[in-house]
This record gives structure tokens, C-alpha cells and sequence, in this order.
């Protein structure tokens, strides 16, 4: 319309304004007089001319370094995301990133990882560059951020020829405020020189801990990555992961270059997910259902271990008229995809999968993750755990235990050809061990892992809210933390246990450890009294296992009270296992209390009504965390709407009426 008018129009000059950049898609031979507008990253003026015969503008936007940017970290974040204050590090994280600084990042999954760099990118000049490791991660993500008017694409091996043409010309033309892209692609020779005639904003890589051989999802691919330092030595680089313990930490900020970064700890406690752990009985199948059912028709993930076990359990809940599809490795391409969207589009309840589903989910209203075999470890147990509940409303992850699955998960350990990688992840399964049999606050024992104390236990796992029996477990801790001492600090806590109960073994004999003042002084009791023992020291802080060295037990600057007899140690007993009782159905995702649920319900069906339309998740909309407070406010007008969490400028726009209507037509009918 505006170049049919132009085209048309008999005077010379023409004084045209726009709300932000000059357009793209002008492309004027007339002469137009210069005209000055806002630039949209930092609120100053911009000046933009086309003289007579240019086919394209030439933009002039200089301002000195000390000038403050107009456009605020604060506003971005209300006016586009919707959301009146940061949580926790994100502004300290965000700030450091704009000011053109390195960080380390280690955040809880729905935490707000992803605003640490969008922030930055929107705010500096330049286009944000993230590393993603998942095609469907990457979708999910420019998907919502474009339905907040933000211009975002992503680049990789599931678009078309044309698209990624596109694409590339978008980037070219400096329309893209954030590219997304997979490592490979990204240490492309030819496409970092592309990047090299560019203005860069920033480099994020998410899923930091894929770059290390400690981490339990380590990939080759990320390696590279350690170049990114070399070609663009000025631009900051961001390293984001929620799951990496300190040996993993040091090494992803070695092999990033980030040994100068500003680290950044956020914490890993996700106080919405209540975690429940079940002795595996000769009916697992019968648990697993009964914990389904109790959370109605909210979305859930059941985790398996082999692709066998996924078919066998999707076809068993379908049978039990349970909404179910199976999800793994060995499906088509297409049965994948088509799961996974029915899944994101709430169109599927239950996913049943092997890890190879869940990475790339960011779906934020994922209620329950249930485990029916036990994870290889912990970091696998929280990444998976951590997809329920991201948009921080009451959620529920299910661990099903055997031993069955221990000698299972060894076997596959002693498999592996490489002898460190076999020693790594030993630890790693004891350490999962260790908090499947934990009689003292699971999430206690789940943060400790990851070297972050909880002052006290949470209230909100399946021992605090059915306590263990304590008793007087100080004669039983100064014998074990003295056995560590005497022995070195060198040995595990199998050995450990050997010496203590008087085992005449090989290594015993080898190290002489029968000459031990602690030798054979705890023989009146079993190995799996001891090692309860050990592992209720190490969730204690009393002890902690140096992976680098062999899982070797350390004594800690705690231990000192207990050895010199100055501090009482209380310890759990073990509990005799008890027939399940029939499990009722919970609150689904809304926190007790909440009286709002019949326009809830109807605020989630006009979203899905909305997002069906668009042909995009029901999230990319709104999340549940933004239509329960919406349900809770009752906004009667666009600009009561605009206190609802999550209501950003432009969703207000498209979304606003719409959503005020429901509410009216709801009061009257109520």
C-alpha cells in the first residue's frame, strides 16, 4: 500500500515516520527527505536518507559508549516478556552481558536461563547468536519469541532450501535480532565468516554442559566450541547449563575460554516438584497408573530405559484408556515429530520415551515426570525431572526403584572400552543409588550433590512428609569418619565398610589396613547398615566423594565437631516397606487454596482455541502461570490486563480482547 501511494503521489518530497527502523521492504527511487525516528535497541535518534537513484537507505546510528541506553534491560522485560521484576541472578547475569563481559551460568531449569541472553541480544547492538542442541529446542523457542514481537529464526538441516535462503538474506540485512543454530553449523568455516562480516551481539551456548567429558550428555560437536574465543576475541560469550556439577563446571569454563567469566550460581532447587521415590513391587505397572491417574488429564512423561519397555508401556495405558503415545529413538521421523506436536499442542497427555525425548521440550506445563526405571544418574534424573513444572506451578516427579535396575545400569557401565569414562560413571550410579535409597530429605541429598546445602529439609518429598525414625548415630559416624581418616582420605566407601566390619580381603591385606585402630570395630553390624550410613554423611556434609580421585572418600571442615566428640549426629533408619495405599487425586498444578479453577479451565480452552488457529503450542499464547494469575486478577480492561504476569505489549495486542471477553462472558454467565 505504501509504495502503491508513493508511486502515485506528485510531490517531490515526502516526510515519512515510522515506529522503528526504516522498513525493508521500501525500496524507493524517489528522493526523500531525510527523516529521524527512534532506533529501537537504544531509543536514540536515527537518521536515514535516500538520496536520488539509491536503492537502498544508508542508516547512520553513532552514539559514544557512555551514553546510557534508553531502552532498559527493565523495559525490555516488561514490555515485551511481560514480566514486572527479574528473579534471582538474571539481572546481575544480564547486566554483566550487556556491559560486553563473559558469564558462566548455571541455573535451574525454569528458572529463566533463556532471558539472560534474549535480553542482552534485544538491548546491544547487533544480532545474539545462540548455540542450540536440538531442532525442536530452537522451534520452540522463536516460536515464542516471535508471538512477543521479537524478530528470531533459527537456522538448521529441518528447513526447507528456500526457507534457509531466506533466512540467510534476513541475516544479511540485519533483520534478525536472534539466530539460533546448531554447533556444527555454527563452526562452519563459510558461516563463520559470514558472522565475521557482522555485527555480533553476543554468543550463547546453551546446554553448556554437553562440552564436557564429565557431563552425563557430553557431545563431541560442542568441542569445537572452544573456538568461538579465537575468531570473535571481543564479543561476550554466555555459557548456560542447569545441570553440572563443580568437576563438570571447571571443565565446560576451561574448554570454553571462560576461565576469566563471571560465574554465576543460581541454585538448583526447584521448590515446586515434589519428588517421590517407590520401591519397585512385582506390579510396577499398577504404581505407575495409580500416580497417572491422580493427576488427571494434565500433561506427564513416563521415562523408560530401553525402546521394549516404551512400546510395552504406551500400549499397556492405552489399553487402560490412558491418552498415550510411545517416543523413541527407533520411530520414524515423522511418528517422532507428530508425537512430539500432539504432545506440545496438548493434543497427547502422556509421552512415554527413552531420554532421547525431552531435551528440546519446552513445554512449560508438563505436571508430573514419572521414571519407571531408575536414570544412570543424577544429572540425567534432574534434567528430566526438571520438564515438569517450568512455569513454576506445583508438580509431582515419580522414581520407581529396583535393584533390578542397579545390576542392569552396571552391566552397561562395565560395556564401555574407555576406563576413565567406565570410572565416571560408577560414580555417577552410586551417587543415583545413593538418593534412590536416601532416608533423609531427598531434596537435601539431590542439591548436595551438586555442592549446595539445604539448611533444612524441604516438606515437599515423600520422606519429610513421611518422616524416618531417627536415632543417636554419633558412635556410628565418629567410627566412620575416623576409618576415612586413617585410611588416607584415599580409598571408597566400599573399602571403607570392608575395613570397618573386619573383611579379610586381598585389598585389605595389600594396603595393610587390618593394623587399623578401626579395623573390625563396627563387625556387629551389615554392609547396608554402613553404607547407609556413609551416604547419610555424605548428604550430611560430613563426607564428599572426590570423583577425579576414584570416588575416594574425603572428610569435610565438619567433620572436625563430630571427631572430637564436641557434636551429637542424628541418622534415619532404614524403614520396613509397606503395601501401597490407593493414591488420591492431587491438585493439578494450582497451589492449594485456589478458588479460581471453572475460569481457569475456560481461560485454557480459548488459549487452545487461539493456538490450534495460529497452528503454534498452547504456551506460545500464554502459560498456565500467566492464566491462573489472569484467573486470579479478573482484568477488566487492556490495561489491568497489562499487570497479569506474563502479558507483554505486543501479546496484549493480539491476544487482549479476546482474553477480556472470556472473562466478562464468564461473570455473567457465573
Amino acid at each position: 500500500r505504501l509504495t502503491h501511494l508513493l508511486g502515485n503521489n506528485s510531490p517531490a518530497d515526502i516526510q515519512l515516520e515510522f515506529p522503528g527502523e526504516f522498513p525493508k521492504f521500501l525500496r524507493h527511487s524517489r528522493p526523500l527527505t531525510a527523516y529521524h525516528n527512534p532506533c529501537p535497541k537504544t531509543g536514540l535518534v536515527q537518521t536515514i536518507r535516500q538520496e536520488e537513484g539509491e536503492r537502498y537507505p544508508a542508516r547512520s546510528c553513532e552514539y559514544p559508549e557512555e551514553v546510557k541506553l534508553a531502552r532498559s534491560p527493565q523495559t525490555v522485560l516488561k514490555e515485551v516478556f511481560g514480566y514486572d521484576s527479574f528473579r534471582g541472578e538474571q539481572q546481575a547475569v544480564i547486566d554483566t552481558v550487556i556491559a560486553g563481559q563473559d558469564a558462566f551460568v548455571l541455573m535451574p531449569t525454569g528458572g529463566g536461563k533463556s532471558l539472560c541472553y534474549q535480553i542482552p541480544a534485544i538491548v546491544r547492538d547487533g544480532i545474539g547468536i545462540v548455540v542450540s542442541p536440538l531442532i525442536s529446542l530452537m522451534k520452540d523457542q522463536v516460536d515464542a519469541l516471535c508471538a512477543a514481537g521479537v524478530e528470531a529464526a533459527y537456522l538448521n538441516s529441518s528447513l526447507s532450501a528456500d526457507r534457509a535462503r531466506a533466512v540467510a538474506k534476513e541475516l544479511a540485512a540485519g533483520e534478525i535480532e536472534l539466530l539460533y543454530v546448531a554447533p556444527e553449523r555454527l563452526m562452519m568455516p563459510d558461516f563463520l565468516e559470514t558472522l565475521k562480516r557482522m555485527k555480533i551481539a553476543l554468543f550463547a551456548i546453551d546446554e553448556a554442559h554437553c562440552v564436557s567429558q564429565w557431563g552425563h550428555d557430553f557431545r563431541p560437536e560442542y568441542v569445537q566450541l572452544g573456538e568461538i574465543r579465537q575468531h570473535f576475541p571481543t564479543v561476550p560469550l554466555v555459557a548456560l547449563t542447569a545441570t553440572a556439577d563443580e568437576q563438570t563446571r571447571k571443565d565446560v569454563q576451561a574448554r570454553l575460554g571462560l576461565n576469566e567469566a563471571k560465574v554465576f550460581i543460581a541454585g538448583f532447587d526447584r521448590p515446586n516438584i515434589r519428588y517421590l521415590v517407590e520401591a519397585k513391587t512385582s506390579k510396577p505397572f499398577e504404581q505407575l497408573k495409580g500416580f497417572l491417574a491422580g493427576m488427571g488429564d494434565e500433561s506427564s512423561i513416563v521415562y523408560c530405559l530401553s525402546r521394549k519397555r516404551v512400546e510395552d508401556i504406551a500400549e499397556k495405558l492405552k489399553e487402560d484408556q490412558f491418552d498415550a503415545a510411545p517416543y523413541h529413538a527407533g520411530l520414524s521421523s515423522e511418528q517422532r515429530s507428530r508425537t512430539q506436536e500432539r504432545f506440545l499442542r496438548d493434543d497427547l497427555k502422556i509421552v512415554v520415551a527413552t531420554v532421547a525425548f525431552g531435551m528440546g521440550i519446552d513445554k512449560p506445563n508438563v505436571r508430573a515426570v514419572a521414571h519407571y526405571d531408575m536414570p544412570k544418574n543424577l544429572e540425567g534424573y534432574y534434567q528430566e525431572t526438571g520438564r515438569a513444572g517450568r512455569d513454576g506451578l506445583p508438580s509431582e516427579a515419580l522414581l520407581l526403584y529396583g535393584q533390578g535396575d542397579v545390576v542392569f545400569a552396571r552391566k552397561l557401565i562395565s560395556q564401555m572400552e574407555n576406563a576413565q569414562q567406565r570410572q565416571i560413571e560408577s560414580h555417577k550410579l552410586e551417587a543415583m543409588v545413593g538418593f534412590a535409597e536416601a532416608i533423609t530429605c531427598r531434596r537435601r541429598v539431590l542439591l548436595g550433590y551438586f555442592g549446595e546445602e539445604l539448611k533444612k529439609d524441604c516438606g515437599n518429598c515423600d520422606v519429610c512428609l513421611k518422616p524416618r525414625e531417627t536415632y543417636d548415630g554419633t558412635e556410628d559416624a565418629y567410627r566412620a569418619l575416623m576409618c576415612v581418616y586413617q585410611m588416607g582420605q584415599k580409598f571408597g566407601m566400599m573399602h571403607a565398610i570392608d575395613v570397618l566390619r573386619g573383611a579379610d580381603t586381598a585389598r585389605v591385606r595389600q594396603f595393610r589396613h587390618e593394623q587399623l585402630e578401626m579395623y573390625g570395630k563396627g563387625a556387629e553390624h551389615s554392609l547396608d547398615h554402613w553404607a547407609s550410613v556413609f551416604r547419610q554423611l555424605i548428604h550430611q556434609g560430613y563426607l564428599r566423594q572426590d570423583i577425579a580421585q576414584y570416588s575416594s572418600l574425603k572428610l569435610t571442615p565438619a567433620t572436625k565437631a563430630v571427631v572430637k566428640r564436641e557434636e551429637m549426629v542424628t541418622l534415619a533408619k532404614p524403614v520396613p516397606k509397606e503395601p501401597k495405599k490407593a493414591r488420591e487425586r492431587r491438585g493439578r498444578g494450582r497451589e492449594e487454596g485456589f478458588q479460581d479453577e471453572p475460569l481457569f479451565q475456560a481461560l485454557r480452552a480459548l488459549r487452545k482455541q487461539i493456538a490450534d488457529a495460529e497452528e503454534v503450542p498452547p504456551f506460545v499464547i500464554f502459560s498456565d502461570a500467566t492464566l491462573v494469575d489472569m484467573a486470579k486478577k479478573k482484568p477488566a480492561t487492556l490495561s489491568a490486563m497489562l499487570l497479569v504476569s506474563g502479558v507483554g505489549n505486543h501479546k496484549l495486542q493480539r491476544y487482549g480482547n479476546q482474553f477480556l471477553t472470556a472473562i466478562r462472558e464468564f461473570g455473567a454467565a457465573e
